[in-house]
């Protein structure tokens, strides 16, 4: 059905401009349903968490309404930021999430930029292979990866294993791929007469990118920085494989170990915890979700 502007409706006959109205107003009706259903079904689990975070130990176990608190507290999240344990997660996440988003459009947007402007042999193929790599499932990626830092412990004498700083060398192998990616159908985007016109003016390709693509591409590389922090601050497998001390654990593995101790679940810290743990992407995704929005969806069309 084409659109229909207000004075086009109003040159309507009135049954075709009340089917039209009729049209409009079931389809607002069912968008409003579905929208209220994906609402309940997506903030029911953090609604139910943060009801639980607010609760005592007593309360959680007792037998009352799991939906209400009748004595609220903030026990449970003062305990956290109070243990030296918490923050040393929390201190940990932020050093690899930092360096990791640094070490990911390091690589990426050069690299996104060589595939979709610098055309030679095999850029294609290349490129889709780089897409292809993001597609195997991590839980295939560590165990090849745990025998290459075993492999290389004998051969240097160096322990990668049970080290924060591993996760730093993990990280890219899922977050550089997708981003690369995403970058790529960005800078397709990009009309060809603006890196034409630099030429003609005798810039090199480096005065192209950091002059020209990296200003207009801003929302793309937005988007492929929230993609990387996502991934590397919410990763659990491979800091639950590489990383078993306290002090070198991440928050996503270190609220699962340290406060599960064999069958006694501590409900009411384990909740507060992932609500602190999840606050810093909700954080930056409030701000940049413009940005995110356009950088997904810039590259779907080239201009």
């Amino acid at each position: 059905m084409t659109a229909v502007t207000a004075g086009e409706l109003g040159g309507l006959k009135p049954a075709r401009r009340g089917s039209i109205q009729k049209s409009r107003r079931q389809a607002l009706f069912w968008s409003y349903v579905f929208l209220v259903i994906f609402a309940i079904f997506f903030l029911t689990p953090p609604i139910y968490m943060l009801v639980t975070s607010l609760k005592s130990s007593g309360e959680i176990s007792a037998v009352t309404n799991p939906w209400w608190v009748y004595q609220p507290t903030l026990e449970n999240y003062v305990e956290l930021l109070t243990q030296n344990q918490f923050l040393v997660f929390f201190r940990n996440s932020v050093v690899v999430s930092v360096t990791v988003v640094a070490i990911t459009m390091l690589i990426s947007v050069p690299a996104a930029f060589a595939l979709s402007r610098m055309k030679f042999w095999g850029s294609a193929t290349l490129a889709t292979g780089v897409f292809l790599t993001y597609l195997i499932p991590e839980t295939l990626l560590f165990i090849p990866l745990f025998k290459i830092f075993a492999f290389l412990r004998d051969v240097t004498g160096i322990e990668f294993i049970n080290h924060w700083w591993i996760l730093i060398i993990l990280y890219p192998t899922l977050s550089v791929p997708f981003c690369t990616w995403i970058m790529i159908g960005y800078f397709a985007s990009i009309p060809k007469e603006l890196d034409e016109a630099a030429l003609i003016d005798g810039a090199g390709y480096i005065q192209m990118l950091t002059k020209i693509f990296i200003p207009v591409a801003l929302p793309g590389i937005i988007a492929a920085t929230i993609f990387a922090f996502t991934v590397s601050w919410a990763n659990f497998l491979y800091p639950l494989a590489f990383t078993t001390s306290a002090d070198q654990l991440v928050l996503p593995v270190g609220i699962v170990t340290t406060l599960i101790k064999g069958d006694v679940y501590n409900w009411g810290q384990i909740m507060a915890g992932s609500l602190l743990c999840a606050a810093p992407p909700l954080i930056v995704y409030a701000f940049l979700m413009d940005y995110y929005i356009a950088g997904l969806t810039a590259g779907a069309t080239k201009g």
